[in-house]
C-alpha cells in the first residue's frame, strides 16, 4: 500500500489549535487541523445519540460534511476512559496505511478530551445527542446521571445504561472513583414522572453531598435517607443499593435498601448475590442501614439492575443467561444489549425505565490501565 503523504501528527500542537476556540467551535478547529495535516477532502464528528441506537453528525447546516461522495473513508470510535462518546469520521484523498489510522486513533482520544472539556459551556453537545425531544421528567433524569456512563481502570471496568420509559420511572446509577475507592449506586424512585425525578433528585443529592463529605457508607446511607424523609411528600420513597469497593484491599461493602438482588457472573456461572434486604430509603426515619460484605473475586462479572428489567411484559428475556452468553462483550456493549433486548421484548412500551450497571473486576493491586488510544477491549 502507498505511504499516505501526511507528515506525523503532533498532538500537543493539535491540542494547542483548539485550547483558545470558543467551546462549540473547539471540535470543528481541532477538524480543520486534521483536515490539513492529514490531506482530508472531509472530517466529520457524529455523536452517539441518548439512545444508544444512532450516530448524529455535527456540523454546520450546507456543508460538504453531510454527504459522503467518494475517496476512501476511515472511521474511529471517539473514546475517553472507556466511554464511547461517538465516531471521528474522515474521507481522504488515499487510502490510509497503518501509520495513519494509528495517528486518526490518537486525534479521536484527543477529540474526546475535546468534548468532555468543552460541553460543560455548551449546549452544542447536549443538543446533538437529542434524536427526540426530552420531557421535563426526562431532562431532570438525565442531569442526575454521571457526565459518562462508563469508566474503565487497571482494576475494573464499570458501565451503566438506562433505558428510560415512555412515563419517565425515576431510574438512577451514579459512581465517582476516588484515589483509592470506587464509589456506586443504583437506585430507583417510587412513582412515575416530574414526581419521581423529584424523589431520585432528593436522593442522589443526599447520597453525593455525604459522599463528598466524607463519611463512611452506614452513615452516608442514612444521611441520604433522613434527607429524603424529611423533604419528601408523605410515602414518597426511593429503592437501591450504594456502594463502596476499597481498591487497595479489594474488599467491597454494599447496603441493600429494598432493591431486586444483583447477578454475579463467576467461573461461567450466574448466580443471585444474596443480599439481607434493609428498608427502602425515605420510609423509616432514624434506620440504620447495614453495611454487608459484597464478596468479589478477580474474573467476577456484577450486574445491578431496577425492576423494570423483571416488569410482566419483559418475561421473555431470560437475564441470567444473557448475562452468561454475554460474558466477553466489554461492559459498555452488556448493559447497552441487556436493555435492548428488554426494550424489545416490550415492543417499544416499558412499563418502567429499564436499568443496568455491568461492573467487572479485574483485581490485582491498583495500576493504570491499558488501552490503545481509547477502551481496553
Amino acid at each position: 500500500m502507498q505511504e499516505h503523504p501526511s507528515a506525523r501528527l503532533d498532538l500537543t500542537k493539535l491540542l494547542s489549535a483548539v485550547e483558545d476556540a470558543p467551546p462549540f467551535s473547539a471540535a470543528d478547529v481541532l477538524g480543520e487541523r486534521l483536515a490539513s495535516e492529514l490531506d482530508a477532502r472531509e472530517v466529520s464528528f457524529l455523536i452517539a445519540d441518548f439512545s444508544g441506537h444512532a450516530l448524529i453528525r455535527l456540523g454546520h447546516s450546507g456543508d460538504g460534511a453531510a454527504t459522503r461522495r467518494q475517496g476512501d473513508e476511515t472511521a474511529v470510535r471517539v473514546t475517553n476512559r472507556g466511554e464511547a462518546i461517538g465516531v471521528l469520521e474522515l474521507l481522504l484523498s488515499e487510502a490510509p496505511d497503518e501509520r495513519v489510522l494509528t495517528e486518526v486513533a490518537f486525534a479521536a482520544h484527543a477529540l474526546a478530551y475535546v468534548v468532555i472539556a468543552n460541553r460543560r459551556f455548551t449546549d452544542l453537545f447536549q443538543w446533538g445527542q437529542r434524536s427526540v425531544p426530552l420531557s421535563l421528567a426526562a431532562e431532570i433524569q438525565h442531569r442526575l446521571l454521571p457526565g459518562a456512563y462508563t469508566c474503565e481502570a487497571g482494576q475494573f471496568t464499570l458501565a451503566g445504561w438506562l433505558e428510560p420509559a415512555g412515563n419517565v420511572g425515576g431510574d438512577t446509577f451514579d459512581f465517582a472513583l476516588e484515589r483509592s475507592m470506587l464509589h456506586f449506586s443504583m437506585t430507583d424512585a417510587m412513582g412515575h414522572q416530574v414526581a419521581a425525578s423529584l424523589l431520585a433528585t432528593l436522593l442522589m443529592g443526599g447520597l453525593r453531598n455525604a459522599r463528598r463529605a466524607g463519611v463512611g457508607l452506614a452513615e452516608q446511607t442514612r444521611l441520604a435517607s433522613e434527607g429524603l424523609a424529611a423533604n419528601a411528600p408523605d410515602g414518597g420513597f426511593v429503592t437501591g443499593q450504594v456502594g463502596r469497593i476499597d481498591l487497595r484491599s479489594g474488599t467491597a461493602t454494599i447496603v441493600n435498601a429494598g432493591h431486586p438482588l444483583p447477578l454475579r457472573l463467576r467461573d461461567g456461572r450466574v448466580e443471585r448475590v444474596e443480599l439481607e434486604v434493609d428498608p427502602p430509603f425515605g420510609t423509616v426515619r432514624g434506620h440504620e442501614y447495614r453495611v454487608q460484605r459484597l464478596p468479589l473475586e478477580p474474573g467476577d462479572r456484577l450486574l445491578f439492575f431496577t425492576d423494570g428489567m423483571l416488569e410482566r411484559n419483559t418475561t421473555s428475556v431470560d437475564v441470567e443467561d444473557m448475562v452468561a452468553t454475554g460474558a466477553t462483550m466489554h461492559p459498555r456493549e452488556a448493559v447497552q444489549h441487556l436493555t435492548q433486548a428488554i426494550f424489545a421484548a416490550t415492543g417499544g412500551a416499558l412499563i418502567d425505565d429499564a436499568t443496568a450497571m455491568c461492573f467487572d473486576w479485574h483485581g490485582g493491586p491498583a495500576r493504570n490501565r491499558k488501552s490503545h488510544s481509547g477502551a481496553n477491549r
